[in-house]
This record gives C-alpha cells, sequence and structure tokens, in this order.
C-alpha cells in the first residue's frame, strides 16, 4: 500500500497488477506529492515507467502521464520506473509533439530544486533487519522507539533532538514494540527492556485514554511533533 500511494496514479496501472490487497486503496487518503503531476502541470522533471517497443528487449519511450509517450536518452527493459529530467524545463509543447528528456537519480529533483520527491519502502524481514539492513555506510545515528511505556514524552517543550545525519524512527503494531520484541528470537533481551534498542524511547500521548492507537494515528501524531525538532536540526546553521 506504502509503495502504491507513493506511485503517480497515471503510472499505477504499469506497475501495480490487480490484487485484492488493493482492492480498497481509493479509499486511502492521496499523497498528492509534486512528482504526483497532471497532465497538463510543468515540472522540470517527471515519473515515468518505461514502455514495451515492438519485440525490442529494451525502449526508449516512456509514459510520463502525456498523451504520447516520451523518449529519453537511453534505452531500458520494458516497466523500469525512471525519473526523467525534460527538455525546454518542462514546459508542455502543443500539438502532437513528443517530449524528450534524460533519464536521472531520483535524487536530483530534490538535490536541484528542493522538490520533495516522495520516498522509498524497504522490507524487513525482522526487527533486527531494520537496523542491519541500512543502506547508510554507519548506519542510524539516532533511533526513536514509540511506546505508551516510553520514558520521554512528545508534549515536553524541552526534549530536543541531537545532531543526526540519519534518523530513524520506529513504530510497532497494535500490541506494541514490546510484543515484537518478545516474539523475536535473534533478540536476547527481554521485553521489559525494549528501551535499551533505542537511543530515546517517546510516549507519544501520554495519558492516551484509549487501550490502543491505530498505527496510521500514531504516524501523524508523532511526526506532527516531531517535524519541527526535526525541522530546526536541519536548518542551516547561521
Amino acid at each position: 500500500l506504502l509503495q502504491y500511494l507513493e506511485t503517480p496514479q497515471y503510472l499505477r496501472k504499469d506497475l501495480f497488477p490487480r490484487h485484492r490487497d488493493l482492492q480498497f486503496a481509493g479509499l486511502l487518503n492521496p499523497v498528492d506529492a509534486p512528482h504526483h503531476l497532471r497532465r497538463d502541470e510543468e515540472c522540470m522533471w517527471r515519473e515515468g515507467v518505461v514502455q514495451k517497443d515492438g519485440d525490442k528487449e529494451l525502449s526508449d519511450f516512456v509514459n510520463l502521464g502525456f498523451l504520447a509517450d516520451a523518449r529519453i536518452d537511453k534505452k531500458l527493459p520494458p516497466g523500469t520506473r525512471v525519473t526523467v529530467r525534460l527538455e525546454n524545463k518542462g514546459k508542455i509543447s502543443k500539438g502532437n509533439k513528443r517530449a524528450r528528456g534524460k533519464a536521472v537519480p531520483p535524487s536530483e529533483p530534490r538535490a536541484v530544486a528542493g522538490l520533495y520527491w516522495g520516498y522509498t519502502v524497504r522490507m524487513a524481514s525482522s526487527l533486527p533487519e531494520i537496523w542491519n539492513g541500512c543502506e547508510y555506510p554507519g548506519g542510524y545515528d539516532y533511533v526513536i522507539g514509540t511506546s505508551e511505556n516510553g520514558d520521554v514524552r512528545l508534549d515536553d517543550p524541552s526534549y530536543e533532538l541531537p545532531d543526526f545525519k540519519h534518523l530513524l524512527i520506529v513504530f510497532g503494531g497494535v500490541a506494541g514494540l514490546e510484543t515484537a520484541v518478545a516474539d523475536t528470537e535473534e533478540l536476547t533481551i527481554p521485553s521489559s527492556r525494549t528501551s535499551y534498542l533505542f537511543d530515546a524511547y517517546v510516549n507519544t500521548c501520554p495519558n492516551q485514554g484509549s487501550r490502543t492507537i491505530r498505527s496510521e494515528e500514531a504516524f501523524l501524531i508523532t511526526m506532527s511533533l516531531l517535524r519541527p525538532r526535526i525541522a530546526r536540526k536541519l536548518q542551516p546553521s547561521s
């Protein structure tokens, strides 16, 4: 579902076959990120999927959400998702002129223009794999766990994040992170010491009243409280 929501609407049929897990995906709130462009919106970059070119194994025809497929500077396997930098700064040509562009790293829109360009999803087969599968050299340098048993309250205005390069925030399921730790054979610590796995163990909703908080609610509440703290750390020092 996370991958489906991140994908621009015009690419979903190309990338996601019909599946019962996506049966009610249309009821979810849309991401509507900057790379979810409408057909007539102009932007220097667009997300696309390489289309078939007859029986050829490689193709330079890409669906970018226009009426006609665009052409890029290299041939790739059909079905490949690609970020494309368009010629003429993304201005839409009138008539039936085919758009042209260059395949670029998906990080380019953010690096060049500061545009938020979606997120990636990494599947972890177990709790330890969250750390062990980190793609950054040296791993995550600050890890936050969320739990109603957390000893740090996010409603405490004095709580601030330390300097970090790669921040990780870990949410548990309905039963919480403690249950996940208890069910993980690779971990030798008791669930009562779950907080030892994290640099900070935060309580997002102290005195919550209800027995459980839905994961999607916990995400929104936690990120709304952490976002100003994260933003302060990301601001360039004067």
